[in-house]
């Protein structure tokens, strides 16, 4: 993952051979750190993957977006109608208009690379044959209590919440849910078939 300078010069780097800049004046060559925060905060760039300390962390997602931001700038939209236009747009769809250099898309350290590996798909597989219980669960086990945080994730707990857990909650969920979109693991709004967004 990125701090936020290692995204800005990897985005002026994605921008530096085919770009034609911005059709005005009004409108940056490059975005600063404070523009990435502003897209952040209005929903045009995914949130932060996380922290570290008190660096936020950014991955090869946010670089395609800021990217197709300024490609989109350069051809004279505003960021309304790039906004309508990348909003539930598909990972491949979001890569064909930023058209990043593949190089610059790949993590550098090794724990980074092993967390954005190709996870196996293990609801595909028969589950492997499980070892009788020495003893059976008890017949008054705990309800669980399920929170929907959106985009197809639940959340279990083993007891009921009250409105102030729930906003806590929401609030805490935040960043993984921001993580589990930005990797593709959660399924797009109205889907039916179940299918990642």
């Amino acid at each position: 993952m990125w701090t936020l300078d290692e995204l800005v010069e990897r985005v002026r780097e994605a921008l530096e051979a085919e770009y034609p800049g911005a059709p005005n004046g009004r409108v940056r060559d490059l975005p600063d750190r404070r523009a990435i925060r502003w897209y952040s905060s209005i929903g045009l760039v995914d949130r932060p993957l996380g922290m570290r300390g008190r660096s936020a962390l950014y991955g090869p997602r946010h670089l395609e977006q800021l990217v197709a931001i300024k490609r989109r700038q350069a051809e004279g939209l505003t960021l309304a109608q790039i906004q309508a236009e990348l909003t539930g747009l598909s990972p491949s769809a979001l890569t064909d208009i930023a058209h990043v250099p593949p190089g610059l898309l790949v993590m550098v350290d090794d724990e980074a690379l092993d967390q954005h590996a190709p996870r196996p798909r293990f609801w595909a597989s028969p589950p492997a044959p499980s070892a009788p219980a020495a003893t059976p669960p008890p017949a008054s086990a705990q309800p669980f209590t399920g929170l929907a945080l959106g985009g197809g994730v639940l959340l279990l707990v083993p007891h009921a919440l009250s409105e102030s857990d729930l906003d806590a909650v929401a609030e805490a969920a935040a960043p993984l849910l921001a993580l589990l979109t930005a990797r593709g693991l959660t399924v797009a709004e109205g889907s039916i078939d179940g299918s990642p967004s």
